[in-house]
């Protein structure tokens, strides 16, 4: 399958140390090169052409990749540095669109431009290294580069890396897998083998080209036209059934799966065929061991799952069984890609190979079958895995999420009443500067931000009740760039609560430079004399995406101990896109280790 006349395996980066180069290296730097290469407008991730691991005497083992796909595996508490080298093909440089309803956040809307995050790492006092354009770095500009130095601590199980700049990680991400610090192990029997499983969305345009459009129509952006397993429909789309992805496993053996969501668009229910599924981690953070029968993934979480291949008891039993992923949508106004991906589960048998059992999954809208999924999710809580909720709350945050609209000049634009559209946190739709958030920061640069995001919404009205009945001025905002100022070590409750504008749906927040504690969710309007009465502070999962329930809410509790400028956004990109984001700026402590690293040299220019 091509993309853009290129491979798709060439850009479906998963790289791996641990397992390559046997008993990894601890205690030393490790260096890996990313290489950018961009053809007829679409970002691409070309193999990693070599890596090596450095340590302070500068001695160096060298690992040529000669495999299509490898994965990036690391020890807890390791540092890597990172060198992407933005290798652009396309001679037109300087696509600025200056269409004046184009409703991209960017305002230097470079389209050869390039940023690459890795979601999850909380990159302690080192925004610099995070990623996101226009918030801690600008674009990697054609023909230049930068290196970026990222520090594991506490994370420990699966998370991933991606493009952050518009559509580009539609087809820029890849695995990031932390194993157990070398005297530890999992806190779960070994597997037989890991297993990497991602989630994805194919396009049969140009990723570029159909976000543009929409921008400049200021309508929704087109679906993707397949949602894929590890880059494959799968066998009920006719294009790549020869190549469906196939795990093959041995009766008896339990293996690990590590399903990541790098979707642009998509929530989904995955399960596999005839077997149940043990969920051990979530987004980097052990959890009890859950068993169920399907998961349910947001995109940009990860799950770590056991899969006990225990079907396959005699010669006369089934050999093959479908992996499946089923779209999960309760908007009935978004248009979506409601495809189904397989892939196929394969025993190991002499057995001439049967048709694949069907896997069953929640119907496309089954709210209560999400619900019931992520209530089930605890974390570990042992003493190799201890958990620090904060109990007394400095700073509550109130925040609505909603899908409005932008007024646009003489009602020119495509979008709903002739207006386009827009979204926002509290009614303000947050939009890109010119420079960077931390470099404005950091240098005190005036007129790029304004310290006064709000706690709470500017007005409040019945957020859950039909779109139908609430005033059209009520569905408008505004574009501005508000920041939330949080001194150091302040410990922060936000309750997200999900609005019915424009129908409403399961939002993915996403929190940059922290992983939080999810104390509690429902439905309905957030009742702050009630429902902190059923807040979980035993066992929360500790995680960095949460779903946000349709016409419901969610509460996060985290402590502000890592200085910097942190982004938070949607993780649904064409909301994020749109201007559903914010910027949390946290301020130094006084204290040894407590105050932000200097800037590196090298960041990139706007």
């Amino acid at each position: 399958m091509t993309f853009g006349g290129i491979s798709w395996m060439k850009f479906l980066f998963l790289p791996m140390v641990y397992g390559v180069l046997g008993t990894p290296v601890w205690g030393k730097i490790q260096n890996l090169t990313f290489i950018n290469a961009q053809s007829e407008g679409n970002f691409l991730m070309n193999k990693v052409k070599e890596f090596y691991i450095e340590n302070i005497e500068h001695e160096r083992i060298l690992y040529r990749n000669t495999n299509e796909r490898v994965v990036f595996g690391t020890l807890g508490h390791s540092v890597i540095k990172l060198y992407i080298d933005n290798n652009n093909n396309n001679n037109n440089n300087n696509n600025n669109n200056n269409n004046n309803n184009n409703n991209n956040n960017n305002n230097n809307n470079n389209n050869n431009n390039n940023n690459n995050n890795r979601h999850g790492i909380n990159q302690p006092r080192n925004p610099w290294s995070d990623g996101p354009e226009y918030i801690t770095q600008c674009g990697i500009q054609p023909g230049a580069n930068f290196t970026q130095r990222i520090e594991f601590t506490d994370e420990e199980g699966t998370l991933w890396w991606h493009a952050h700049s518009d559509y580009d990680r539609a087809t820029v991400h890849g695995a990031i897998v932390v194993y157990p610090k070398g005297d530890t192990t999992y806190p779960f029997p070994k597997p037989q083998k890991e297993i990497t499983l991602i989630l994805g969305e194919w396009w049969n345009d140009d990723v570029t080209q159909v976000l543009k459009r929409a921008l400049q129509k200021g309508g929704e952006v087109d679906p993707s036209n397949a949602n894929m397993i590890n880059g494959q429909p799968g066998d009920f789309l006719p294009c790549s059934k020869n190549d469906t992805f196939k795990v093959q496993v041995q009766q008896g053996k339990t293996y690990l799966l590590r399903v990541i969501n790098a979707a642009l668009s998509n929530e989904f229910f995955f399960a596999i065929a005839n077997h149940k599924l043990t969920i051990v981690g979530t987004d980097a953070g052990y959890t009890k061991r859950y068993t169920t029968d399907f998961i349910l993934i947001i995109p940009g979480q990860t799950m770590d799952i056991l899969l006990e291949a225990n079907q396959h008891r005699s010669r006369s039993s089934p050999s093959r069984y479908y992996i499946a992923a089923q779209p999960f949508n309760e908007n009935p106004f978004v248009h979506y890609d409601g495809s189904v991906t397989t892939a196929i589960l394969e025993y190991k048998t002499n057995n001439f190979p049967t048709m694949p059992i069907l896997a069953s999954t929640p119907i496309v809208n089954d709210t209560h079958a999400a619900s019931a999924f992520t209530d089930g999710l605890r974390s570990l809580v042992s003493s190799d895995h201890p958990i620090d909720i904060p109990k007394s709350i400095d700073e509550h945050m109130y925040i609505t999420i909603a899908v409005n609209e932008i007024l646009c000049p003489n009602s020119s634009c495509r979008g709903p009443g002739g207006n386009k559209l827009g979204a926002s946190l509290n009614n303000v739709s947050f939009q890109d500067p010119q420079i960077d958030v931390l470099e404005a920061y950091y240098f005190s640069l005036r007129n790029q931000y304004t310290t006064d995001f709000p706690n709470k919404p500017s007005f409040f009205f019945n957020f859950t009740e039909d779109m139908h009945s609430i005033p059209p001025e009520w569905l408008l905002t505004k574009k501005n760039t508000k920041v939330k100022i949080l001194e150091y070590n302040t410990t922060v409750e936000i309750v997200f609560q999900g609005t019915s504008l424009f129908g409403g749906e399961n939002h993915p927040m996403h929190l940059h430079g922290h992983s939080f504690y999810v104390v509690g969710k429902g439905f309905g309007i957030f009742d702050k004399e009630k429902d902190p009465l059923n807040y979980n502070l035993v066992d929360p999962p500790y995680e960095n995406t949460i779903g946000v329930p349709k016409n419901g809410w969610a509460a996060i509790r985290f402590k502000a101990a890592n200085p910097g400028v942190w982004f938070m956004h949607c993780h649904f990109e064409r909301h994020t896109v749109w201007g559903m984001d914010m910027v949390f700026i946290t301020k130094n402590g006084s204290g040894e280790g407590e105050k932000m690293l200097p800037r590196p040299n090298d960041m990139p220019r706007c």
